[in-house]
């Protein structure tokens, strides 16, 4: 007995608890706390407040959670953004002189402003060397100087058993002069050059001697062929800087500039003939150019290039990653004309200034007066 009424007045003191919170603060502890009594006859009674969230609180919880969980996912984006942003916006250094040249497997190789003969870039550039087939700019050239498109041009047996490069042709036909043209200087066919050799020289080594006179009377005076395709041969050597040379006197001549600018044309007997510059859809601003390769001259190229800074002159001999050459070759170019170009105009207003003090000067000393120099601003000012 003496224990029922203890565990009854535990009970009856738990209640009184329990009321008075409830009137104390009813909403707020309805609310939060459950209270749980449990009863047994073995243990004394154990009274436990459970904390419950308002779903009211609860809902705002899980979205104060969600709107840092998108801050953070936000705020890594947006630092990812910005570092690819910083990344792209990037402009590649400036490359030496020295820099360049390490970057580089040509023998020699030159960099010219087409507009003002400029050197921008060489080494080596009169080192002589086999020109390979880049020294068939000369036998395109003054075919296209001596025959008409239509003329025919016979084939020799000397002519069709040229080794590769070759379109071959057939010894004893006749093929048109424009069609011969194009495979010598798109498909650098040797068979084509000296058909046109000995059709215009009568033979290929008076052609050849053609090539060195008129390579001599363009400036190119260490250039010396001795045959029509640039197949290695004794004696017979150009250099960087004379290939660069003749390449721009090539491209005066429109119907040059024409055929060595197309990547592919169709023979009048339906041939293909592919362009074996790379250049014209690998490195942006390619006008044209002439590529060659033998053993003993390995990769040599020459080529034109055209863009808002101007125009370029590249030529490489002696190269083992020809295409990589041409085109670091390419950018330093125009990179150097673009730096240049930034520099005129910070230099120009300064040196207009010192040049209108100068006037004013020379004109003060000379008539010893007051005098006003108008420029375009100032036309209707009056003396």
């Amino acid at each position: 007995m003496v224990v029922f009424f203890r565990r009854l007045s535990m009970l009856i003191l738990a209640v009184v608890v329990a009321g008075s919170m409830l009137f104390a603060c009813p909403n707020e502890v309805q609310a939060q706390t459950r209270l749980t009594v449990k009863v047994s006859s073995k243990k004394q009674t154990v009274i436990r407040s459970v904390k419950k969230q308002p779903a009211q609180k609860k809902a705002s919880v899980r979205t104060a959670k969600k709107g840092r969980h998108r801050q953070k996912t936000y705020a890594r984006s947006t630092r990812s953004v910005k570092s690819r942003l910083v990344a792209s916006s990037r402009v590649a250094e400036p490359v030496s002189d020295l820099t360049l040249r390490k970057q580089l497997s040509s023998r020699s190789a030159i960099v010219v402003d087409a507009g003002t003969g400029r050197t921008i870039y060489a080494h080596a550039p009169d080192r002589p060397g086999q020109p390979a087939s880049t020294i068939k700019v000369l036998t395109g050239l003054i075919s296209i100087r001596s025959l008409g498109q239509n003329d025919m041009v016979p084939v020799s047996r000397h002519a069709a058993g040229m080794p590769s490069s070759k379109v071959y042709l057939k010894e004893g036909q006749t093929y048109r002069a424009n069609d011969l043209i194009n495979a010598v200087l798109l498909s650098s066919a040797n068979d084509a050059s000296v058909a046109l050799a000995e059709k215009i020289g009568g033979s290929e080594p008076a052609f050849a001697n053609l090539m060195t006179d008129t390579a001599e009377k363009l400036g190119a005076r260490n250039t010396v062929c001795k045959t029509a395709t640039g197949l290695t041969a004794e004696g017979q050597q150009s250099t960087a800087h004379d290939l660069a040379l003749l390449f721009n006197a090539a491209m005066q001549h429109p119907e040059f500039a024409s055929r060595v600018a197309r990547t592919k044309v169709q023979t009048s007997y339906g041939k293909t003939l592919k362009n074996h510059n790379k250049a014209l859809w690998k490195v942006a601003g390619t006008e044209g150019g002439k590529t060659g390769y033998t053993c003993a001259a390995r990769q040599t190229y020459v080529g034109k290039f055209r863009r808002s800074e101007g125009e370029l002159l590249v030529a490489v001999m002696g190269s083992e990653t020809m295409w990589s050459d041409v085109a670091r070759l390419v950018e330093y170019g125009f990179r150097a004309k673009k730096q240049e170009q930034a520099a005129l105009i910070q230099v120009t207003p300064t040196a207009t200034a010192n040049t209108l003090a100068k006037v004013r000067c020379d004109l003060a000393a000379q008539y010893g007066g007051a005098f006003q120099v108008l420029d375009d601003s100032r036309k209707d000012s009056r003396l």
